[in-house]
């Protein structure tokens, strides 16, 4: 007994030793963790800030001189390309290096190995989806071509040198938290990265739930409730701007244009485009400027995240010198401006991705029907590790359209003993092309002809490509490779066992919608239709609702002596076209009813000027009730258990100004009684409005302006690390309005450049900061500027011994055999 007493301190001290030190499911070890010397402490030490010295390193062929300026923007000085593309890999490795591994992982189908379990699903669908396969075969491809493979390896070693450079200490806490360390880095990373991009703005469909529709109402309801172009659009080029171009023969659509109804539709998640992620961009040219030279701007809206998804900095050598932002993990400036020219983009938003269903002749899966006869599937098998080192395999199978992303053990339509698949065939899954050289190219462009050039080498996901030069050009081309379609071809789902079905061709890239100098004086983009009826191809039935890029031409249109700071006004709009177009016939519908008139939120309402702004309470009453309006209309036809999609707010609007008669205000689970379009109205108002009360308490300036309601925020790209984001962000805006921020997405990177002969002048911001530090006073040090609508004057040094205030610290990268 008294040799217990003696031994047990040393009992639980071992046992505490022996907690501290494993993993408990996610936890990691705790005595690791907050260990002073290499524990997440360390991460906070090393948040303040960047210090000047000299850094040897293997791999650079002469000595490269980067300059941090007062916002921690790198600027790269360097005496060859190699060397360049070298000091950017190892520069944005040092403030973001789990960022990008951790976009790398998504887009490679890996994060169970770093978050267990639970992102098993997650894994399963984006290894499917075939981004990683992808990924390999165009970085396979792409080591043929000598000035990719140079880049991409050059960016690689300069990633590595800086892991190389790393202790235990100085991991990114992100790291520490999840119990991992980092890869090596290679090219085939950078190209996940790209594909993540592919996936974000082209990796979704409609075309399971118009097939429901098509399946529940039949096609008159689809051709007056699915039209194929909004009655009220300003599309991207303007109308009536001629074709200079002799279009292909489009292929006819053939007699069957969907896939079979089958009642096991229900069973799967088909996950669908995302109009919240949109963005807007434009150029003036000379006669509609202040400097009779080209203005551009851009504001991409993607989520917002901390870290920040863009990276800036400036890049220079013997054969470039250009501004902007960088994607972290992948070589060259993506968005930006040099000496001469400007570039920016939005997202067409092309319909890209089809699915087929797919007979197979038995449970094997090892063939398919497809146009009278019988086909081989190509068969994979992959492998997912777990955090904990245990393994679940997977089995893929590949048709000619693509991988089988779905499968279903039954159908209406055949045996019930033969199996159904679905594959997808989607752009991102293309690896012709090399859409890093079109940004490579377009760093060094000095003119209109150098632009063209580069975006031949573009593939996905297609973008609209806005452009100026201090020529006097003015530009814009919807870009990429686009299928050559039948009209309305994958606007439901297709059938994989007919040849018709398969994507024709291809549209010629010389002939994608695109338009020079306008009479107008002006390009722009917002996500919106990129051309009218007149264009020959068929692109999709559906594009970005029209309200961002009514408002952003209308206003280009009025405006004369533009100046950068004139467009800055412009990406802060917040003028709501919608409550324009359908606020007058809903007031009027509200006056009707007494109790609704004479309530403060009526009152509100009526003195509201359109605007969303940071304190406008009838910006809260407006976007808030307009949801329940639309499912006070559409919900009882379109209930969300049978997975059926709302028509546009396009043609809800015009269904309320101008059918009020229309037979689907009458609710189908009443049918006692006939509502009318005024009996929703006032019955969605009030549910509206008792929803505010129960958030926000009765109406008050405060508790109800835009700002409080909206609650836009940041997050860090682990949901759980809520700590490591920001909260309440007060400012305005909204999906439908040119400053199109939300709760969680909105502008990822405000840019304005103002081009002249000699030297342009350029402001930009993006809603973060330069580190991936939480410690960092440059991770979130840009937002609360963001938020303001403020934009920083950029610094585009010319040369590396150029003077400036703002230049805080220089850091010399020497090779290491000097």
């Amino acid at each position: 007994m008294k040799l217990v007493r003696h031994l047990w301190p040393l009992l639980v001290a071992l046992m505490l030793m022996y907690m501290f030190h494993r993993s408990w499911g996610v936890i990691p070890p705790l005595g690791k963790l907050f260990n002073p010397f290499v524990g997440f402490l360390q991460n906070a030490e090393q948040g303040s800030g960047i210090r000047d010295g000299e850094i040897v390193l293997a791999g650079l062929r002469g000595a490269v001189t980067v300059w941090y300026d007062d916002n921690a923007v790198p600027h790269i000085f360097a005496q060859n390309d190699d060397d360049l593309y070298f000091a950017q890999g190892y520069v944005i490795a040092k403030d973001r290096l789990w960022q990008m591994e951790f976009y790398s992982l998504v887009a490679a189908g890996r994060l169970t190995e770093v978050v267990g379990p639970g992102a098993l699903e997650y894994d399963r669908y984006n290894r499917r989806i075939g981004m990683a396969r992808t990924a390999a075969n165009i970085t396979e491809k792409l080591k043929n071509d000598t000035v990719a493979n140079r880049i991409l390896t050059a960016y690689a070693a300069g990633v590595n040198a800086y892991i190389d450079q790393l202790a235990a200490r100085d991991l990114p806490v992100e790291y520490k938290l999840l119990n991992y360390k980092p890869e090596r880095w290679s090219p085939y990373k950078s190209i996940l990265m790209l594909m993540n991009m592919r996936h974000t703005l082209s990796g979704g469909s409609y075309d399971y739930r118009l097939t429901n529709v098509l399946t529940e109402y039949g096609p008159d309801v689809m051709a007056d409730l699915f039209p194929d172009y909004p009655a009220i659009e300003s599309p991207i080029v303007p109308q009536g701007t001629p074709w200079a171009f002799s279009p292909l023969a489009v292929p006819a659509a053939p007699n069957v244009v969907a896939a079979p109804p089958d009642t096991t539709l229900l069973a799967f998640h088909v996950p669908e485009p995302r109009p919240e992620v949109g963005s807007n961009n434009w150029a003036v040219g000379g006669r509609k400027s202040a400097t009779g030279l080209p203005i551009l701007a851009n504001d991409p809206h993607l989520q917002l995240t901390l870290p920040s998804i863009w990276y800036q900095m400036q890049l220079s050598s013997p054969n470039e010198n250009v501004y902007g932002v960088a994607l972290p993990g992948t070589p060259a400036i993506i968005i930006g401006f040099n000496k001469d020219v400007a570039w920016g983009v939005t997202n067409t938003g092309s319909d890209v991705m089809d699915f087929y269903r797919i007979r197979f002749r038995d449970a094997t899966l090892r063939t398919y029907w497809h146009d009278g006869q019988w086909k081989p599937t190509t068969r994979y098998i992959e492998t997912y590790r777990m955090k904990d080192g245990s393994k679940v395999l997977d089995t893929l199978y590949y048709t000619h359209q693509g991988p089988i992303v779905y499968h279903e053990k039954r159908s209406t339509n055949y045996s019930s003993n033969i199996p159904v698949g679905y594959a997808m065939r989607w752009i991102a899954n293309e690896t012709d092309g090399a859409d890093l050289l079109t940004f490579h190219y377009l760093n060094r462009a000095t003119d209109y002809e150098d632009y063209r050039e580069a975006l031949t080498y573009f593939t996905a996901p297609a973008q609209n490509f806005v452009f100026s030069s201090n020529g006097g050009d003015i530009a814009i081309v919807s870009n990429g490779k686009l299928p050559l379609k039948w009209k309305e071809q994958g606007k439901y789902l297709l059938d994989g066992t007919l040849g018709a079905h398969d994507w024709q061709g291809w549209i010629p890239r010389e002939q994608n919608p695109g338009v020079k100098n306008p009479p107008r004086g002006f390009v722009s983009s917002a996500n919106q239709f990129p051309a009218d009826t007149t264009y020959p191809y068929y692109l999709d039935w559906r594009f970005a609702h029209s309200s961002r890029a009514i408002r952003i031409n209308e206003r280009l249109d009025a405006m004369m002596h533009a100046t950068a700071d004139s467009l800055r006004v412009l990406q802060n709009d917040n003028y709501n076209v919608d409550a324009r177009r359908i606020l007058p016939r809903l007031l009027t519908s509200l006056a009707l009813n007494d109790s609704i008139r004479q309530s403060a939120e009526y009152a509100a309402l009526a003195r509201w000027n359109y605007r969303n702004d940071a304190d406008a309470v009838g910006a809260s009453i407006f976007e808030n009730w307009l949801d329940d309006l639309l499912r006070g209309i559409w919900g009882d036809e379109f209930p969300a258990e049978k997975r059926l999609l709302y028509p546009s707010l396009d043609r809800t609007f015009e269904l309320i100004n101008n059918e009020p008669g229309a037979k689907w205000f009458d609710r189908v689970d009443t049918p006692d009684t006939i509502e009318t379009i005024d009996d929703i109205v006032h019955g969605s108002f009030k549910t509206a409005m008792a929803k505010l009360r129960e958030r926000f308490g009765e109406l008050s300036a405060r508790t109800w302006a835009w700002a409080n309601v909206k609650q836009t925020r940041i997050a860090h790209l682990v949901p759980n690390f809520t700590s490591f984001g920001r909260k309440n962000i007060l400012n305005g805006g909204g999906s439908g309005v040119v400053n199109a921020t939300s709760r969680t997405h909105g502008p990822s990177w405000r840019m304005v450049v103002q081009l002249d002969t000699d030297w342009p002048v350029a402001y930009g911001l993006y809603p973060g900061g330069q580190s991936g530090n939480p410690g960092s006073k440059y991770y979130d040090n840009m937002i609360d500027r963001w938020a303001a609508g403020q934009l920083d004057t950029l610094l585009f040094m010319k040369r590396v011994d150029e003077q400036s205030e703002r230049l805080l610290h220089r850091t010399s990268l020497k090779p290491k055999n000097q």
